[in-house]
C-alpha cells in the first residue's frame, strides 16, 4: 500500500491540510515527520504524526529508514531528496517539482552552491513565496504521482 510521508517542518499549511483530506479521500496513510509537533488539519484515522528529536538531520533519517519504493515523498530537503531518489523512492517539493536520477544532482549542485554565496556573504536572504500558483503546481504534480503509484501498487 502507498504511504505519502511529509518532512512536515517547513511543509506549508495549505499543502499540509490538502494532503490530508486528500489521502483521506483515497484512504491511504499520511504520516508527517517533524521535529515538533505539527497539528492534524483535517480529522483522519490514518494520519500519523512522528516527533523525532530536535537533533540535526532526525527527521530525515526517520523518514529514509522507514519509507518504501511504493511510498511518495514530500520535501523541501534537497539533501533528503537525492538521499531518497538515489533508493528509488518517489519524491517531491510543496512547488510540484518532481526529483528524479535526471535532475536531482543538479538541483543538490545548485543548493550547495547559494549555501557557499551565502557562508561568504555574495547572496542575501531569498523570501520564499508561496502562493496559489505554486500550490496549483504542487496540486497537479502529487495528484498525477499519487495514482501512479497506487496504480503500480
Amino acid at each position: 500500500m502507498t504511504v505519502v510521508w511529509v518532512d512536515a517542518d517547513s511543509c506549508p499549511r495549505m499543502v499540509r491540510e490538502y494532503l490530508v483530506s486528500y489521502t483521506k479521500k483515497l484512504e491511504i496513510p499520511v504520516i508527517f515527520v517533524a521535529n515538533r509537533i505539527i497539528p492534524q488539519p483535517v480529522p483522519y484515522e490514518k494520519f500519523k504524526m512522528v516527533v523525532c528529536p530536535s537533533e540535526s538531520q532526525a527527521a530525515d533519517d526517520y523518514i529514509a529508514e522507514h519509507v518504501n519504493k511504493s511510498d511518495l515523498v514530500v520535501t523541501r530537503d534537497i539533501p533528503l531528496a537525492d538521499r531518497l531518489v538515489e533508493t528509488g523512492i518517489s519524491v517531491m517539493n510543496d512547488r510540484g517539482t518532481l526529483f528524479t536520477a535526471e535532475n536531482i544532482k543538479e538541483r543538490l549542485s545548485e543548493r550547495n552552491f547559494n549555501l557557499q554565496l551565502a557562508e561568504i556573504g555574495l547572496c542575501g536572504t531569498k523570501q520564499s513565496y508561496y502562493g496559489k500558483k505554486e500550490f496549483a503546481l504542487f496540486a497537479n504534480c502529487f495528484d498525477k504521482k499519487i495514482h501512479q503509484l497506487i496504480k503500480e501498487n
